[in-house]
C-alpha cells in the first residue's frame, strides 16, 4: 500500500521483503532505486533518497541501515537459509542470468560457493564448518545429506533433479 519509493532503510526493508517473496525482478528494481545518485546539498531531499557518490545511504543525513539492509536483501535474492534449509537462487532477477558467488555463510554452519548460467544453477559446493545435516533446495527439489566438519560437498543441477 505504501508503494516502492522511499529512502535507505525503507528501500532496504522492501528489497528484503520482495526477495523473501521470491520476486527477484521487483527486488532488483528497488536496488536500482537505492543506488540513485543523490547530491549532498545540506539536508534537501526533494528528489528522494538514494546514494551519495561514496555509496553511503542518503537518508537524512545518513543511515547505515540502508547500506546493511540492502546488502542483506541482495544476498536474500541468491540464497536464503531459514526453516532448516538452504534455498539456492530463490529470487534470481532475470537481469542477472549468469554469475557466481563465493563464501556465502548459511545458517547451520555452512559456507557455499555456486555458479549459475542462463538463469539456472550449474553447481554448488558446501563446506561444513559444524558437521550438521544439510538440506539444499533448488526449484522445489531438495537434497538432504549428513556432513562432517571440515568436509566439502559438491552437487550439480542434475543431482537435484535425479532425486526421488
Amino acid at each position: 500500500m505504501r508503494g516502492d519509493d522511499g529512502t535507505g532503510w525503507s528501500l532496504a526493508w522492501k528489497i528484503n521483503y520482495w526477495a523473501r517473496f521470491l520476486k527477484g525482478d521487483h527486488a532488483y528494481k528497488l536496488i536500482e532505486m537505492i543506488f540513485r545518485p543523490v547530491d549532498f546539498k545540506g539536508v534537501n531531499y526533494t528528489k528522494g533518497g538514494g546514494s551519495y557518490p561514496n555509496l553511503f545511504d542518503a537518508h537524512p543525513p545518513f543511515q547505515i541501515d540502508g547500506n546493511f539492509g540492502a546488502s542483506a536483501g541482495i544476498l536474500e535474492m541468491f540464497m536464503q537459509s531459514h526453516l532448516d534449509r538452504i534455498n539456492l537462487l530463490p529470487a534470481l532477477p532475470t537481469l542477472l542470468p549468469e554469475g557466481h558467488l563465493r563464501g556465502l555463510c548459511a545458517r547451520g554452519g555452512f559456507v557455499l560457493d555456486f555458479d549459475w548460467n542462463q538463469c539456472g544453477l550449474n553447481n554448488v559446493s558446501v563446506l561444513s564448518t559444524a558437521g550438521n545435516s544439510c538440506t539444499l533446495v533448488y526449484e522445489k527439489k531438495k537434497i538432504t545429506f549428513p556432513t562432517e566438519k571440515g568436509k566439502t560437498y559438491t552437487f550439480t543441477v542434475k543431482d537435484f533433479f535425479s532425486q526421488k
